[in-house]
């Protein structure tokens, strides 16, 4: 008895810690949206993944003896992956809100299963499509203004984008950490996603001309709270919990990010927008817990 309430315990503070991260990464979409203000999107890429996998080097760099030709692939195709949602993610940020781009992210998580499907060859089942379902009819309440006219601009389609991206970037690191530790891995992806910012930082963006004063805070959270110690936090404590528990606890960095976007960049939801984040937010219940509190439920009733 005394090893169930020691693993209970763990899995009370495990949950715990995926809600501190869950809101770090709410934050992680203000403080993107304040520091793009006052630094080039590449830029701030570069500095963010570069200067995350320094301090993980620092902090694991015994996880790094006898490295293989082989981690290191793996770590770049994952590393691609990575850049490119962050980018379309940090570039769309530009011409949309925190909050609404919070809920276009998260998204993902009802692509992801046909992603699995194209690669694994393993069919969705009847709560995926309806996620999906769900998910349209959310986004289009999220697009529509007060006079029920068509408003999706240029950063909701690009932010769109990026979620079919994350989505590709999930299931490529299930797949690589089959056969790759995934602290090695992690470190490696965002080495590679900070040299490929970094690269298209100098082709796009010209010189950096350093950080401004006014984007120092943002960049900071950024940096540590939004990459460094999420990423330690969300890899301690996905061992004493269950993938679809953990996945349920962080879709709420799309509340998170939406109540801060309110709160501190003074973003304003429409009925409409707020009835279209309630509907994405079901949906992406639904496509983790495949409703089965319901089941439990029912089975304790009877």
């Amino acid at each position: 008895m005394e090893k169930v309430r020691g693993d209970s315990k763990k899995s009370f503070w495990a949950d715990m810690s995926l809600f501190l991260t869950a809101l770090l990464w709410g934050g992680g979409f203000v403080a993107v949206k304040d520091a793009v203000s006052n630094v080039t999107p590449f830029y701030m890429l570069a500095i963010r993944f570069l200067a995350a996998s320094i301090c993980l080097s620092a902090i694991f760099y015994k996880k790094f003896k006898g490295i293989r030709k082989q981690d290191i692939v793996s770590g770049s195709i994952v590393g691609v992956f990575l850049f490119l949602s962050m980018a379309a993610q940090t570039i769309g940020i530009q011409y949309t809100t925190a909050g609404k781009q919070a809920f276009i992210t998260t998204v993902y998580v009802v692509i992801i299963p046909f992603f699995v499907w194209a690669i694994d060859k393993k069919k969705p089942d009847a709560y995926s499509i309806i996620s999906v379902l769900f998910t349209f009819i959310g986004i289009s309440f999220l697009s529509i203004n007060n006079e029920f006219k068509l408003s999706m601009n240029l950063g909701d389609w690009i932010t769109l984008f990026s979620a079919f991206l994350f989505a590709a970037h999930i299931v490529s690191i299930a797949h690589f950490t089959k056969d790759t530790n995934p602290i090695v891995l992690s470190v490696l992806q965002m080495s590679f996603a900070g040299i490929m910012s970094l690269v298209f930082a100098l082709i796009f963006e010209g010189k950096f001309t350093g950080i401004n004063n006014n984007a120092l805070f943002s960049m900071s959270y950024i940096i540590i709270f939004s990459t460094t110690i999420p990423f330690l936090i969300q890899n301690v404590a996905q061992k004493y919990t269950h993938p679809n528990h953990a996945g349920i606890i962080l879709s709420f960095e799309s509340v998170f990010g939406a109540i801060l976007s309110v709160i501190f960049l003074k973003d304003v939801f429409t009925i409409n927008m707020i009835v279209g984040c309630i509907i994405i937010f079901i949906a992406v219940i639904i496509c983790e817990t495949k409703l089965s509190f319901l089941k439990n439920s029912k089975k304790n009733d009877l």
